[in-house]
């Protein structure tokens, strides 16, 4: 083969490769760079999957326009068919910005959203509620209160006692909504005794495993102790593994909803399924 046939093929093989990247990239950047088909901002109610009853939705819209009446926050229930694809963290993001909840200066909004196709449901916080409806707490509600409905197919039920369990936090006095939400999240934080006992035992085989392949390479003694620290190295870079972590969010800021002016928030809340 020749060396011009050998660069031909090369060529085509990086730009075949190129021309497979650029369409990769293309699939999970589209949407990022698109707008989902957002519903219309009707009321505090936004029933698109019709899973509230005309009576149902209407009590909800009454105890809601009170919420808002007493307190100045906004709660907005939302109910689609389907994200389009959307994860519902960023399908809540961007919804909350094209709809701008939350009162100007206050950015005190929260959306209560259900997708019924991805079977998932999101609490959405706006950045003036995320120290008294943190994520911790969000996430309660919606594991306590939503989806053990919403698995029996009450989604009337869940979506109530989601509303009811937000309002009743929202109602609370500033320094006790915080503390309550402080509370859970300390909860939330602590490790259970389950989880460090298995913790234990894979250090403890990890131990065990060093000390044996340590032993083995002293008694060959080849190249000396030279192989001892990479064993070390390998284990206590499992072991930092081990612990993971990680978060993150965006932000974004607006002025309208009802009249007020918010939707600025920064990835508060929490999400699940049923």
């Amino acid at each position: 083969m020749t060396r011009a046939l050998i660069v031909e093929r090369l060529t085509w093989r990086a730009l075949v490769a190129g021309l497979m990247a650029m369409a990769v990239w293309l699939v999970l950047a589209l949407p990022g760079l698109t707008q989902p088909a957002f519903p219309e901002l009707t009321g505090r109610v936004v029933d698109g999957a019709n899973l509230l009853s005309p009576a149902r939705e209407a009590e909800l819209e009454a105890r809601l326009a009170a919420l808002e009446r007493d307190t100045s926050d906004q709660l907005v229930v939302v109910t689609v068919r389907a994200l389009d694809g959307y994860d519902i963290a960023d399908y809540g993001t961007r919804l909350g910005r094209h709809w701008q909840i939350g009162q100007e200066g206050g950015d005190n909004g929260v959306l209560l959203i259900v997708a019924l196709e991805e079977r998932k449901i999101r609490i959405e916080v706006g950045y003036g509620l995320e120290g008294i409806l943190t994520d911790a707490l969000s996430a309660l509600i919606i594991h306590e209160q939503i989806t053990p409905a919403f698995k029996e197919g009450g989604f009337e039920r869940g979506i109530e006692q989601g509303v009811v369990a937000i309002e009743e936090q929202l109602r609370l006095d500033p320094e006790e909504a915080m503390a309550r939400a402080a509370a859970v999240e300390a909860a939330d934080a602590e490790v259970p005794v389950g989880a460090l006992i298995i913790i234990a035992l894979v250090f403890g085989f990890i131990l065990i495993a060093v000390i044996g392949i340590v032993s083995s390479a002293s008694g060959r003694r080849r190249r000396g102790g030279s192989d001892i620290a990479p064993i070390l190295i390998w284990a206590a870079s499992e072991a930092l593994r081990s612990r993971g972590g990680g978060g993150g969010g965006g932000g974004f800021g607006g002025g309208g909803g009802f009249g007020g002016g918010g939707g600025s928030f920064g990835g508060g809340g929490a999400s699940g399924g049923w």
